[in-house]
């Protein structure tokens, strides 16, 4: 069996780095010769070790002459970094014009399978429930999502799979958890009677995903758009309970009707804007079956079970 060669952006980042350890460690894999792993980035930092199999490639989305042959002799790409800074100029940097470069860059490689990793947050404010993929037109709020709902144009010109997860945890996550922790502290209530129920999915379980899509031994897969959350949405009512359980955050038993849970969050202040609060209190549900099926992939026991 041939080593294959996979260009991964991202890799240090939070879902970047759980695909790079799928790939060189999970047994999934084993049966598979170690691929050659062309991380693309500024490299891991200093004092951490880097696997004989992985190359690392200074490179950067927002200047695309940079990106210059970086998927020669590849055979699969992993698009896996965005920028989630607050000001246009940089998102579309990179989530746009470095996207575009980079597709076009595979497309002069002749790369035949890409992943590119986008968000669920592209559809807005909400609330939604149970909606498939095309059901409805996204609304982005903010420059990260815009410019990434723009750059998925290009992956899918490309042919590329292009996954929508919603809210993703596990260790590395400094968005889904520290959240929750301040707007419980502003709003100590059970929101909307905790009801709500979130697309929600595991950083280990999502990086499986990812690797069994993208790699070059999988079969063949005409691309598209897909949802990329676990299929059971999750209740926020057994969300809180469980990190509550964890010690993370406080038990809160009370509910509170939503109008009484937007004027207590106006009262106060902090880092979560109030568009945050609607994404994480009321429903972001979007069906997400067909990817894990697609891909033969079994989507683990739920994120709340692995908290």
């Amino acid at each position: 069996m041939s080593v294959s060669r996979i260009v991964v952006t991202g890799a240090t980042g939070f879902v970047g780095a759980a695909v790079m350890d799928v790939l060189l460690h999970h047994p999934d894999f084993r049966a598979q010769p170690t691929p050659v792993l062309c991380a693309v980035g500024r490299g891991p930092g200093p004092g951490r070790p880097v696997p004989s199999a992985v190359e690392w490639v200074t490179a950067d989305l927002a200047d695309p002459a940079s990106l210059h042959g970086i998927c020669e002799g590849a055979d699969a790409l992993l698009h896996l970094a965005s920028s989630l800074s607050p000001r246009l100029e940089e998102c579309t940097a990179v989530n746009v014009v470095g996207t575009g470069a980079l597709m076009a860059e595979a497309g002069r490689a002749g790369v035949k399978r890409i992943v590119h990793l986008s968000t669920a947050a592209v559809y807005g404010a909400g609330p939604h429930r149970g909606l498939g993929v095309n059901e409805f037109e996204p609304t982005p709020a903010s420059p990260a999502s815009r410019t990434r709902l723009t750059g998925e144009t290009y992956s899918l010109q490309a042919g590329a799979t292009v996954l929508r997860p919603g809210l993703v945890v596990g260790p590395g996550d400094r968005w889904v958890v520290p959240a929750l922790v301040e707007l419980l502290e502003r709003v100590p209530a059970l929101w909307d009677s905790g009801r709500a129920l979130l697309s929600m999915v595991h950083v280990t379980d999502l990086a499986l995903l990812i690797a069994r899509v993208g790699h070059p031994s999988a079969g063949p897969h005409g691309g598209g758009l897909f949802h990329a959350s676990h299929p059971q949405p999750v209740r926020v009512t057994d969300l809180l309970a469980r990190l509550a359980q964890r010690g993370v955050l406080p038990k809160v038993t009370t509910p509170l009707a939503w109008e009484a849970c937007l004027e207590q969050f106006r009262k106060t202040t902090g880092r979560m804007s109030e568009r945050q609060f609607h994404l994480l209190a009321q429903d972001h549900w979007y069906r997400s079956d067909d990817i894990w099926r697609i891909a033969g992939c079994p989507p683990g026991p739920g994120p709340v079970a692995r908290l």
